[in-house]
């Protein structure tokens, strides 16, 4: 079901993947998250690199890694270029972003 039909349900018995998280927010994560129910696994994916929210809206996918890092049984999961399955060249790109990026942080 689409994110918006999710309040107000709980999700028993069910492998639950969220995909595609990098442009939840944080209210929209909270309230996926939350409809976890008992015998029940979730998985959320995203790639925090190609988040395009409006400004000053932030990602839940994001604050997930940071208000969850330290509750037991919630593990992460970081890919990087090497874990790409796409032409090689894809790889390339996704350094270059990397090396872009950290040089604009240091300015």
């Amino acid at each position: 079901a689409p994110l918006a039909y999710m309040r107000g349900r709980t999700l028993d018995d069910s492998f639950i993947i969220l995909d595609e998280a990098q442009n939840t927010t944080t209210e929209q994560m909270k309230m996926f998250l939350t409809r976890l129910g008992f015998n029940s696994k979730m998985v959320v994916t995203g790639d925090i690199t190609q988040i395009d929210l409006p400004d000053g809206k932030r990602s839940g996918l994001v604050e997930i890694t940071k208000i969850l890092k330290n509750v037991d049984d919630i593990k992460t999961v970081r890919f990087s270029e090497k874990d790409v399955v796409r032409h090689k060249l894809v790889q390339d790109i996704i350094r270059a972003y990397e090396k872009y990026e950290e040089a604009k942080k240091r300015k």
